[in-house]
């Protein structure tokens, strides 16, 4: 049976794998364990190596090659990137994110990003659900 996939935007990616934020807990356990595909493309990752090294995430310590290691081991890499969607995000930066997940019918796009969050409603009668970690949380639960 096919795991159910999620697109991850960057700062999921960040809370996760840098901040260790617990409502990322078990979006990683799942991916972790096969229960989740967490899909992505190169343009996905050049962007979370872009935003590593910046100096706001200093304090939290960022291990840039643990990061590419757990990226490299867990995401499954679209060698293609998406062709433009039907759909427009306010923010150039994510519209890969919108476009790759509609493409693909994954099921969830997991993200904090106001500009892709707005195109909750919009995504959904294409088949995919935009939320929060914590709303993934919540509407995933046993």
């Amino acid at each position: 049976m096919t795991p159910p996939s999620a697109v991850l935007d960057t700062n999921t990616v960040l809370d996760w794998l840098v901040f260790r934020d617990p409502a990322t807990d078990e979006l990683a356990r799942r991916i972790e364990t096969g229960l989740l595909a967490w899909r992505a493309t190169p343009a996905m990752r050049r962007e979370f190596e872009r935003v590593l090294p910046r100096p706001s995430l200093a304090r939290w310590g960022p291990d840039p090659a643990r990061a590419a290691t757990a990226w490299d081991r867990l995401a499954r890499l679209e060698a293609l990137e998406p062709a433009r969607g039907p759909l427009a995000c306010t923010d150039p930066d994510d519209q890969v994110f919108i476009d790759f997940a509609l493409q693909h019918r994954c099921t969830w796009l997991v993200s904090r990003d106001r500009a892709l969050l707005r195109l909750a409603r919009q995504a959904a009668a294409w088949g995919v659900e935009v939320l929060t970690p914590q709303a993934w949380m919540a509407r995933t639960a046993p």
